[in-house]
């Protein structure tokens, strides 16, 4: 069957396969991998288990899938869904509607659909993200995403203390985040891309490419929705996936896998020097009154590690941060430094003291 060409909504929760033949709800999910002709989602299982592999994901564990119902959430479903039998899985479906377009009710009940057609139960939400986005004076995307993860772990925790959260994260998404860091002038720590894992959250397709996935569903006549400001070259993001990355595939074929590549190596190095952070600042805090000994500084990457670490969430920007170090290592003393969030720190006599 020839998947269509148009897919801006799900039409029905259920699986089309060669022949017009839909699987019904409560058939066996380990049947999403076989088809006539071949096992065309054999691309997404062979992702998923290697993925669940690396992230050392238990048979018998309780995994919430998040899906939107676009390529890579669908692929995450169904990829899942396939394995579950076999490894003893217990999946649950969530799915947040973010109530921004005039179809996402719409896409929330196909999505629920394709959940009992794998016999999945669902959990759906609609959060008016436009609204919270003015009210906590976010970015739309970063609202949406806020209430996105907060939703995700209300869910988990109300299925099983140790239910991880597994999103579709692809190596495509990995590499266009460090290059939007790059361009920003992020340092080792924002290089790192995104994380497989981030407490119970796991990303098990994250050296998987979106290309493949796609072309595994539609092989397999799966129908997933697709969303219409992907295409809006306004978002940084999409100037990334449409302009950028091309141009680098053009130089290096493998450019996302080396960028990706790129992304672990320096999560190696960002956690290395998290670990002489942690032993840099506890041997020169003062235990009497919490003072910062900065009368030896130490290399200016590892300050820097130091007194984020001291200071810790929000960090500081980067501009304030350099200050601080400045007025610590320079010659004048008695010099106090503001760092936002209603912090300040004060340098008297090489130490520093955060206020």
């Amino acid at each position: 069957m020839t998947p269509p060409e148009r897919r801006p909504t799900i039409a029905s929760g259920a699986v089309t396969r060669p022949g017009g033949r839909k699987s019904q709800s409560g058939a066996n999910p380990r049947r999403a991998t076989t088809v006539s002709g071949g096992e065309p989602l054999r691309s997404i299982t062979n992702a998923w288990a290697d993925g669940a592999a690396r992230l050392n994901i238990p048979d018998g564990a309780s995994i919430v899938l998040a899906v939107s119902g676009g390529p890579d959430s669908t692929a995450l479903l169904h990829g899942a869904a396939a394995l579950a039998p076999d490894r003893g899985w217990r999946l649950t479906v969530a799915h947040l509607d973010h109530a921004l377009r005039s179809t996402s009710a719409d896409e929330a009940a196909a999505v629920a659909s394709v959940a009992a057609s794998l016999g999945l139960p669902a959990e759906v939400r609609r959060v008016d993200v436009a609204a919270l986005a003015a009210a906590e004076h976010r970015s739309l995307e970063d609202a949406g995403r806020q209430a996105r993860y907060r939703f995700l772990e209300e869910v988990a925790a109300a299925r099983h203390p140790d239910a991880i959260i597994a999103t579709g994260h692809t190596g495509d998404d990995a590499a266009e985040t460090i290059l939007l860091r790059l361009v920003r002038g992020s340092g080792v720590r924002g290089l790192r891309g995104i994380p497989e894992r981030r407490g119970r959250i796991v990303r098990p397709l994250l050296r998987a490419r979106k290309a493949t996935l796609r072309a595994a569903l539609d092989e397999a006549g799966i129908a997933y929705a697709t969303d219409p400001s992907n295409a809006d070259l306004a978002h940084s993001r999409n100037r990334v996936r449409a302009d950028l990355l091309p141009a680098l595939e053009r130089l290096n074929p493998a450019a996302v896998e080396a960028l990706t590549r790129f992304g672990r190596l320096a999560a190696d190095d960002d956690d290395l020097l998290d670990a002489l952070a942690t032993a840099e600042l506890a041997e020169r805090r003062s235990t009497e009154d919490g003072s910062i000994d900065w009368h030896r500084p130490p290399a200016r990457a590892l300050g820097r590690r130091v007194l984020r670490l001291a200071l810790g969430d929000p960090a500081p920007s980067a501009e304030r941060l350099e200050a601080l170090l400045e007025a610590a290592e320079g010659p004048r003393g008695g010099v106090t430094i503001q760092l936002g969030a209603g912090r300040g720190a004060s340098v008297r006599g090489r130490n520093i003291r955060l206020e």
